[in-house]
């Protein structure tokens, strides 16, 4: 077969066209670009600022805190305006408050800065994903776990290029990782303004009901009286606790309570980042529907499950058993990202009523941005209590994703044939061309 044939076969494996594609190559751009940057920032603001420990995490942790409101905010407007746009907009608003880092070294300016660049950063993930739902329709599973498995290989090429950089160590170093981060959320933004706008059902559903009923058309729902998505978002974050086990649990337990090198750690994210792009693809297909994306939640518990227990027999002497075990912890971790990732994908959306899914994934955007700026905090007192604790977070997680399994089922019943249907439904709205 041709080269030619080759790339064609391969392009019409992945969902959404030729749009569907280019936003692929933005996420690599974009994730490449954060690679260099997130590896060197504390070093950044530390070294080059001037500023101490004490308010490089006084910064770090009140800019994500004041990022949490991006994911509501990002998917309010969404529904209520191009949501290309307004991705354009959340990229501008990066590159400009990135910037403007390089302007000044005074702590509230620089705060400042970084909690307007963390406003737009989590509004970004929550666009970027209601996009994938709105042009890859039926195969949005598959979609999102292609794109997922393009963001981690952005992430490691950018995290190779910083790592070349921050050897050399001098001020123009740490100075060029940051403008180039800046540099891909332009090129991002420029490559987003040639994609097409996706149907929204939205601006559809408002638009049918003002033909064909007599008064003005019923306001979209809102998620935040909608009770069981509410409570499906809290079960969510906890959910999305592998993230901080893995960044910052594992090298944090490696260093005080085993017997491991310290340099295992940087090679289980290596190991991490390599599970995640041969991987979710290939399990994508176990959540296409929202009963299937229900029934990956008891293998996730496991894996969490398997991971903390791993994480205490680390902890029991030795350093070939300590290397051992924080492998199977990663591995296991891992997978219990990847299912997560599949099964969160499909039900946030299934579960959010068609006229207002920007609201419901902005609201669902809340638990990821709790879990960044509570996680660690959990995390870190996890391994303070010593490491019978880990089997106790373990047995926690077990307790939401019944809780989980149980309002899925009772949401899905509840909306009926709608559910059952939704995939046939999403495969019948017209494309945009």
């Amino acid at each position: 077969m041709s080269l030619s044939r080759q790339r064609a076969a391969l392009y019409a494996r992945i969902p959404g066209g030729a749009d569907g594609r280019r936003m692929l190559w933005i996420a690599l751009i974009n994730k490449a670009g954060t690679g260099l940057w997130m590896g060197a920032a504390a070093l950044y603001f530390t070294l080059v600022t001037g500023l101490s420990v004490a308010e490089v995490g006084v910064l770090l942790g009140v800019s994500g805190a004041v990022g949490i409101a991006g994911a509501p905010l990002a998917g309010h407007l969404a529904d209520r305006f191009p949501v290309t746009r307004v991705i354009i907009g959340a990229q501008l608003q990066q590159a400009v408050a990135l910037l403007a880092l390089l302007t000044t070294d005074d702590f509230a300016l620089l705060l400042l800065y970084s909690a307007v660049n963390s406003l737009a950063d989590r509004g970004a993930n929550v666009l970027t994903k209601l996009y994938a739902a709105r042009i890859a329709g039926p195969d949005r599973t598959t979609y999102q776990a292609v794109q997922r498995t393009v963001s981690n290989a952005g992430w490691a090429l950018g995290g190779l290029a910083g790592a070349l950089a921050l050897a050399v160590g001098t001020t123009h170093a740490y100075q060029a990782l940051l403008v180039g981060n800046v540099v891909s959320f332009l090129a991002a933004a420029a490559l987003t303004l040639r994609c097409a706008e996706p149907p929204s059902p939205s601006r559809l559903v408002t638009g049918s009901t003002a033909t064909s009923a007599p008064g003005p058309p019923s306001p979209p729902a809102s998620p935040w009286r909608d009770r069981s998505y509410l409570l499906f978002t809290v079960t969510e974050a906890a959910l999305f606790l592998d993230d901080a086990v893995l960044q910052v649990g594992i090298p944090l337990w490696i260093v005080h309570a085993t017997d491991a090198p310290h340099g295992l750690a940087p090679l289980l994210m290596v190991l991490n980042c390599v599970l995640v792009v041969c991987c979710q693809v290939p399990l994508s297909r176990f959540g296409s529907t929202p009963e299937r994306a229900r029934a990956l939640l008891t293998p996730l518990a496991c894996c969490f499950v398997v991971g903390c227990a791993a994480l205490t027999a680390s902890a029991l002497g030795g350093a070939w058993l300590a290397v051992a075990a924080l492998t199977v912890a990663a591995v296991a971790l891992t997978f219990a990202e990847i299912l997560h990732a599949i099964a969160s994908w499909e039900l946030s959306i299934a579960l959010a009523p068609d006229d207002a899914q920007g609201a419901y994934l902005g609201v669902h955007g809340l638990a990821s941005s709790a879990q960044r700026s509570g996680g660690p905090l959990l995390v870190t007192a996890v391994i303070a209590a010593g490491p019978l604790a880990w089997p106790v977070l373990g047995a926690g997680v077990l307790v939401t994703v019944a809780a989980q399994r149980r309002l899925v089922r009772k949401r899905l019943v509840r909306q009926g044939p709608a559910a059952d249907h939704a995939v046939a439904d999403d495969a019948a709205v017209p494309r945009a061309t």
